[in-house]
Order: structure tokens, then C-alpha cells, then sequence
């Protein structure tokens, strides 16, 4: 678990060559998902245009240095549109006021913690009428530009220091981790090809109604294209996400 402000400034390097990318200038916050989603690059030769570095592509953060495996994982933002999107948006959480749903003013946030492993948001900490407490990121149901709204009962969930929110992370994939054994060898091989047999027949043939994108946000399939194939077996191989979002937005 990282602040925000132990990222921020950290150098970027590559291990590929021990090369220094640039710095981190700020951090890109995805407020669907309630993470960080991309790193923006601070560099004395890149003044035009906005590079970033998209959080999955971080091998670790640490003390001193953000790693990434190579230079070619710095993007230009102006050519990913989610991620133009997204900095549009200026969700900036520090200095940001949290109300619930029905009004109530409960505080303002001076810093938060993510997971350094995949960039979701895990807390906040928030000065209150009760002093400093740490808002835990499942109460949040937007964060807003200027305001976080929060679930009516997120304060009987306050926690009084950020150590705390470990022990939840923990605790919540050990839950995972349990599941997922428990749930281990019950779809079968020949259950997962029946079932992407299943999806060919159902999305061939059928129109495409928007721009399909995959996870970096590049354009997968085009708005129009009529699916064979090749185009769905792609889509499967890119990963359940891209099916379903294909899925969602198809016509006969």
C-alpha cells in the first residue's frame, strides 16, 4: 500500500537498460473503477505532447523509483482516448470534500492509499468534526470532480489509522484465494470450449454498435463491422471482458 505523495516525484526506470524515463508528474484516477490507472511522465524533452505510463505496465514501486520492463511502455496520451478522457475528467481526490448521499458534509480528504500491485484506490484519509479518520474505498460511490459521495453509513466504517486498511487487504484476498481453490477444476476443458463455441454461434454474423476497445484502450473492432469468425475468437482471446463488453453492444 502506497500514499499518493510517496509516488508522486518518484524517477521511472527502465530495466531493460537502467535508463531514467522521466519522473511522475501526477497520477491519472479512473472514477469508475476507483483506481489509478495512469502515471503522467515528467521529462524536460517532452513538452508538447502528455506521456504517460498505463499502471499495468509497472513492474513495482518502491522507496525509490517507479520500474517499468522498457521505454516502450510510455504511451502518448492524445493517442489513447480513454485516457485523454480521463484526464479530462481532473478527478484529483486530495483537497476534495466527502458528502453522502443526502447532503450530510462529513469531511475533506488530504491524501490517499492505493494497492501498489494494481493501482485500485483502498482508502482515503479524511479530516472530520472527529479529526483525522480513514475513509475505507467500498463507502465511496463517486468520485466527483470537486466532491465524493459517500454511502449514508460510511462513517460506522471509519478506521482510526491507515494500518488498518492492510490488514482488510489482506484479509480480503485471503477470502479470494480461498474461493478461488475452492472453485478450482469445476469448469472443465471441455466446459470452457463448449462455452466459447457457444459464444461464436451466438455474436457470427451479428453487427457491431460501437467501437470496441481493448484493455490499453486501443480500438479492437470498428462501429459497423459485421462479426465472423476470426473477429470473435480474437475478442476471446483478448480476455471475457472485451466478449462481454462485444456482447453488449451487437444487433442482428
Amino acid at each position: 500500500m502506497k500514499k499518493s505523495s510517496e509516488i508522486t516525484g518518484l524517477p521511472i526506470i527502465s530495466l531493460s537498460d537502467g535508463h531514467e524515463v522521466g519522473r511522475v508528474k501526477s497520477l491519472i484516477i479512473n472514477p469508475d473503477k476507483g483506481s489509478i490507472d495512469f502515471l503522467t511522465i515528467e521529462h524536460e524533452d517532452w513538452q508538447v505532447s502528455v506521456k504517460a505510463i498505463p499502471f499495468k505496465k509497472v513492474i513495482g514501486i518502491g522507496e525509490y523509483a517507479v520500474t517499468v520492463e522498457s521505454e516502450n511502455s510510455v504511451i502518448d496520451l492524445n493517442e489513447i482516448p480513454i485516457a485523454n478522457q480521463l484526464v479530462n475528467k481532473k478527478i484529483k481526490i486530495i483537497n476534495t470534500k466527502v458528502m453522502t448521499r443526502k447532503g450530510q458534509l462529513l469531511g475533506n480528504i488530504t491524501e490517499y492509499f492505493t494497492d501498489e500491485e494494481n493501482g485500485m484506490i483502498v482508502g482515503m484519509l479524511m479530516t472530520s468534526s472527529e479529526g483525522e479518520v480513514v475513509l475505507r474505498a467500498e463507502s465511496v460511490q463517486t468520485f466527483g470532480k470537486d466532491i465524493i459521495i459517500v454511502k449514508e453509513d460510511a462513517a460506522q466504517f471509519f478506521l482510526d489509522e491507515p494500518e488498518k486498511l492492510l490488514q482488510l487487504e489482506e484479509d480480503a484476498n485471503e477470502s479470494s484465494e480461498t474461493e478461488d481453490n475452492s472453485n478450482a477444476g469445476l469448469i472443465s476443458p471441455q466446459d470452457s470450449a463448449e462455452l466459447k463455441e457457444k459464444q461464436i454461434e451466438l455474436l457470427q454474423g451479428k453487427k457491431v454498435l460501437k467501437d470496441i476497445r481493448d484493455s490499453e484502450g486501443n480500438l479492437f473492432i470498428s462501429r459497423g463491422t459485421i462479426l465472423n469468425y476470426e473477429h470473435i475468437t480474437r475478442a476471446q482471446d483478448e480476455g471475457p471482458g472485451v466478449v462481454i463488453e462485444l456482447s453488449m453492444n451487437v444487433e442482428a
